[in-house]
């Protein structure tokens, strides 16, 4: 059985770069969930769980209440055996929900591997 989309989400926005070292941390430690891209490939969203939004307060970082809607045929694939579709409008999956380790990204882990990603950042551009 696939996993399914989650109904209800909180999305943690940050840029691109950033996110993608978060993403490679929470792959070799804990398990990420589903991830979108915008289609600039800007910015990064983290799927968390919905409540998350109204105590997420680290800089750099937005987290918003995404949705309240069923997913594609109440599950992760749509009738074409397609990805669930995103559930913001101009962007695509970075991982699936069936690619994902779980629903959504454990908000205390995900703002764990967002600062040590920051950090990573951080001394690469000092060493250029």
């Amino acid at each position: 059985m696939l996993p399914e989309a989650p109904r209800t989400c909180d999305l943690v926005t940050v840029p691109a770069r950033q996110g993608l070292e978060a993403v490679d941390i929470l792959r070799l430690r804990a398990g990420v969930g589903p991830v979108l891209h915008d289609d600039a490939c800007d910015t990064l969203g983290f799927l968390v769980p919905p409540g998350t939004a109204d105590g997420w307060d680290l800089p750099g970082s937005a987290c918003t209440q995404t949705y309240e809607r069923e997913a594609p045929d109440g599950g992760a694939r749509n009738t074409g055996g397609a990805p669930a579709e995103p559930p913001v409008t101009g962007t695509d999956w970075l991982v699936s929900p069936d690619g994902a380790c779980g629903a959504a990204t454990d908000p205390v882990v995900l703002r764990e591997a967002l600062g040590e990603a920051a950090r990573t950042i951080e001394a690469v551009d000092r060493c250029r």
